[in-house]
């Protein structure tokens, strides 16, 4: 899923510190940074509601955007988002200007579609180790995740880097293609159902039982404290 042109209008901001920081986010707009090429960072700031929605339609923060700032377009790559701890709204962003001709650094998530035979019909646990794969691309080829099908997946089988296809003429990939991402583990063992039906626990380890059936004895033939 290629990202589509995301545009972003920015304002100046001049004052600077945790307390402008604080008035701006009461007054409804969030707090940024853009690192520019040329070097220096120029602080702007978005209406709060209009960032909000932006991420919740992207799955992918580190996304290219273009952002209106004082009439004209900068193209940058959204670096990171904080987040207030509580209401979990974002209070600060760091953007990096790009140019559009130049390869690119980015994470881009991975998603897994698909119900895995080994969980349909094994009855195993889908356990997904890794989330995102580092690549280097052209800012236009950005997406906001790569996906593929796992519904082929047995018990006990795994699934790598490698088995994601990337088209090579556009990623170059920074992630080990032999890493796992997901793998399908064999479910819990059962409780032991005796002959007559009463389930039981597994047995106590034999040391345990008699270290104890031992202290017992020794504690019975003890004589009595006066």
């Amino acid at each position: 899923m290629a990202n589509q042109e995301i545009r972003l209008k920015a304002e100046l901001r001049t004052e600077t510190g945790s307390g402008a920081a604080g008035r701006l986010r009461r007054s409804g707009s969030v707090p940024a940074a853009v690192n520019r090429i040329g070097g220096g960072t120029t602080l702007a700031k978005f209406d709060a509601h209009d960032f909000k929605s932006l991420l919740r339609k992207h799955a992918n923060e580190q996304m290219l955007v273009t952002l209106e700032i004082e009439g004209s377009d900068v193209y940058a790559l959204m670096r990171e988002v904080q987040y207030d701890v509580i209401t979990e709204y974002p209070i600060h962003a760091d953007f990096g200007e790009i140019s559009m001709s130049e390869k690119i650094h980015v994470q881009i998530p991975l998603r897994l579609s698909g119900e895995p035979e080994g969980v349909k019909v094994g009855g195993g646990v889908l356990q997904q180790i890794l989330r995102v794969i580092d690549v280097e691309c052209l800012p236009t080829d950005i997406v906001d995740y790569f996906e593929t099908d796992i519904s082929h997946l047995k018990l006990n089988q795994s699934l790598f880097v490698r088995d994601f296809a990337l088209d090579a003429a556009k990623y170059e990939l920074l992630t080990g293609k032999d890493i796992v991402v997901a793998s399908v583990a064999a479910p819990d063992e059962e409780p032991v159902e005796s002959a007559e039906g009463v389930v039981e626990s597994p047995a106590t380890p034999d040391v345990i039982t008699k270290g104890k059936q031992e202290e017992d004895e020794a504690a019975a033939k003890a004589p009595a404290k006066k």
